[in-house]
């Protein structure tokens, strides 16, 4: 319903559909996949669009679906332009974001850069995802969200901790039980809580 209501609104109805799934993928809110899916007769083959669910939790139901139009604007640039290699978002893309009323941003915040490997975005006050998404929120919304992550009280598991040698300041992850030394300096490496 969102993923249709967001193409007419923003996209001029033009994406192509696509599959929405749930997937756990650590540090990520969502993600885009060319031709993931495949139909089980006919081969005919479309795009996977994924929601992190816990990163629901937490966030307002407007952040939540500025993540889904985000991947939408994958979906755009992968039909009607020239996506970079695997993960990288180009100046098209952050175009393309910044039309509707996404501002494409590496700290999520202003000033951030445009283009990179890991990007995010923050919405853009009275553009054109903030205006729809008002819309769209007036007569629906999100229902559900994350048990496992919700019980956390927000905070995923840490699983890696990092270490830093005293004396060049290398650093270097592990697990937290993980005794490091640096080749350089010859002394241990300190965890960092």
């Amino acid at each position: 319903m969102a993923y249709a209501f967001f193409n007419k609104e923003l996209f001029e109805g033009k994406l192509p559909d696509s599959l929405i799934t749930l997937q756990r993928k650590s540090r990520s809110r969502g993600h885009f996949g060319a031709e993931r899916f495949q139909e089980r007769v006919g081969g005919g083959k479309t795009a996977e669009l994924n929601l992190n669910p816990d990163y629901f939790v937490d966030r307002t139901d407007t952040e939540i679906l500025s993540t889904l139009v985000h991947e939408q604007t994958h979906v755009e640039q992968q039909t009607f332009g020239t996506p970079s290699r695997g993960g990288y978002h180009n100046k098209q893309w952050a175009s393309m974001m910044e039309k509707v009323g996404l501002m494409p941003s590496s700290t999520e915040k202003e000033g951030g850069s445009k283009t990179g490997q890991n990007m995010s975005h923050y919405i853009i006050e009275g553009g054109a995802f903030d205006i729809a998404c008002k819309k769209f929120l007036k007569n629906s919304g999100l229902e559900w969200e994350s048990v496992v992550y919700a019980t956390t009280a927000g905070q995923s598991k840490k699983t890696r901790w990092k270490f830093t040698c005293p004396e060049c300041q290398q650093n270097a992850w592990a697990k937290e039980e993980a005794s490091l030394g640096c080749g350089d300096c010859k002394c241990s490496l300190e965890r960092e809580d």
